[in-house]
Order: C-alpha cells, then structure tokens, then sequence
C-alpha cells in the first residue's frame, strides 16, 4: 500500500495490518498518533522528559499489544489507557504518595450559612478549566495542576481539560465511575483552594 493510501486508510486497516507485521501500516499509525500521545503525556506528567520518555514507552506497548485490542472500544481510548499506566507507574516510583492521601480526606470547607463553598471561585460557578480563558492565571492554575498527585490530575485532564466522558474517563484510568467522580470533585477543590487567593484578588480591582 502506498504511502498515501496509508495515510488516508481507516485506524480499523491500518490496527489490522500492523497486527500481521506491516512496518508500514504500523509507522502510518504512530504518525496518526503520536502528536496526540505526546501531548496527553506532557499534560499528565508535567515534564518534557517524562513525556518523552512516556510516548516511547507508550509505543513499545502499542506494538507489543496491539494483538490484543479488540475494537470494543475506540483505539484512541485504548492509547490514552496506556499512556495513563505508563505515567502513573512513573509517578509512583520516583514520588511519595503524602499528598494523594491527604486528598482521600479533602473537602472544600463549608460556608457555615447555608452551606455555600467558602471559596471565592464556586461563587461564580468556575471550574478551573474555565479559568485557563483567563491568560494572566494561567500560570497559576498550570502550577496548581502540577501540584495534584498523578492519580487526580489525570481524571482532571481527562475530564476537563481533554473532554472525556466520566465514563471513558473511568474506563481509560480503570476506575468506577462512582471513584472517577470522587477524584475530579477532589481535585477541583484542590484546585479551587489553591487559585482562591488569586481569584478573589481579581474581582477587587474595579
């Protein structure tokens, strides 16, 4: 198959040939993907080099398994699935997990009126992607993502920075739903709490 009738041939073809061993089909789909790789890696690991080091991590798995895919579900789901493991096994070994267990127990504090989050930034119903619109916190808000143990930064880039379902979401990270919705409500208010100050400082300029 030519070079341009791989380019323009369905994931479903080109999965099949690579699983019988065409080299060419194979390169036409890491080329299909592995911008997208690159990117969802860096936004869950936060580092260039663990990036790197993911996306060819990532496609030794690709060629090793893809045998195994079954085409239940999208073969981008499965991609982002490996490249979730890839860089939660890196986490977990050059980091401790202090600040993952002190978010089992996090909540945002309660306004003891009514109930209202106390935090500046629930008032005007933001999530923090909404504030990542807002160029001069962006560098905040990326350093707050930062700071987000691997395990809930990857629901929250999944879910609002990528877009992802709650239910592929928990699929492609391997959790329930009922646990995907628990770290991404952990995680914006992890989030919340840490952009508050800067928030709120906004809304007193006049």
């Amino acid at each position: 198959m030519r070079k341009s009738d791989l380019q323009k041939a369905p994931d479903e073809a080109l999965i099949k040939a690579s699983a019988r061993g065409d080299q060419k089909a194979f390169a036409a789909l890491v080329e299909r993907y592995a911008d997208t790789v690159y990117k969802f890696s860096f936004k869950v690991c936060r580092d260039k080099e663990k990036a790197d080091e993911t996306l060819q991590d990532t496609l030794i798995n690709v060629y090793r398994k893809l045998d195994s895919f079954d085409g239940k579900s999208k073969f981008s789901t499965w991609l982002y699935t490996i490249v979730a493991n890839n860089c939660l096994m890196k986490r977990r070994r050059t980091r401790a997990r202090e600040l993952t267990e002190s978010l089992e127990t996090y909540d945002a504090p309660q306004h003891p009126r009514g109930g209202q989050n106390a935090h500046n930034v629930a008032h005007t119903g933001s999530t923090p992607a909404d504030i990542l619109l807002h160029k001069e916190l962006q560098s905040v808000l990326q350093e707050a993502i930062t700071r987000l143990p691997v395990e809930y930064r990857a629901v929250f880039v999944l879910r609002d920075v990528e877009g992802k379902s709650t239910p592929e979401t928990a699929t492609i990270l391997n959790l329930s739903v009922e646990a995907t919705k628990s770290r991404l409500r952990r995680a914006r208010a992890f989030l919340r709490d840490h952009l508050e100050p800067y928030v709120a400082s906004e809304g007193r300029h006049p």
